[in-house]
């Protein structure tokens, strides 16, 4: 009888772990700059499910840790130029401030947390404006991507109907 409760419990718990990891799987994106200079981005990417996600589930004006569960890793390999601004190759987490016109990407030297509320104003590195535009479609998962452009790549925060992006070069 014990051995059949130890089954159960461990079935349940095995399959309540598995569900709430696919609530908000686990990715990645990265971005080759050339001469082995590498930019990695890990997050969480979390799911629309019909909800109103900016202005709604994720609101104007606020800190937002630009995923779920932990807070997004932003890791280049060697110094980049984010917006205009020198970053030093290093690991660190990136939050960003939507509004319906203008984003604004936060830079942040403290890693390994959960994300919000957000209390580390004195850790950040560098904010900068990010571009908005209409993606042509809604977007279900909310995802990270790099397109590479020119010297550099092109960060683009997608989801729902919002891209908001922004150029990384190697300095």
């Amino acid at each position: 009888m014990q051995k059949r409760i130890a089954v159960l419990v461990f079935a349940i718990l095995t399959l309540s772990l598995f569900a709430s990891a696919q609530a908000s799987p686990p990715a990645s994106a990265s971005c080759d700059l050339g001469g082995g200079k590498t930019i990695k981005t890990d997050y969480s990417s979390p799911r629309a499910k019909g909800r109103k996600i900016y202005g709604g589930l994720v609101p104007f004006g606020e800190v937002w840790r630009t995923g779920a569960n932990a807070a997004t890793t932003f890791v280049p390999s060697a110094d980049v130029v984010v917006g205009g601004k020198t970053v030093p190759a290093g690991s660190y987490t990136i939050f960003t401030v939507p509004t319906a016109g203008k984003w604004t990407l936060i830079v942040n030297k403290k890693t390994g947390e959960w994300g919000i509320p957000y209390k580390y104003e004195s850790d950040e590195l560098v904010r900068v404006d990010m571009k908005v535009s209409k993606l042509p479609s809604p977007l279900e998962n909310f995802t990270i991507a790099y397109d590479k452009s020119g010297s550099g790549c092109t960060l683009q925060i997608d989801w729902e109907t919002t891209r908001a992006s922004l150029d990384i070069s190697a300095k």
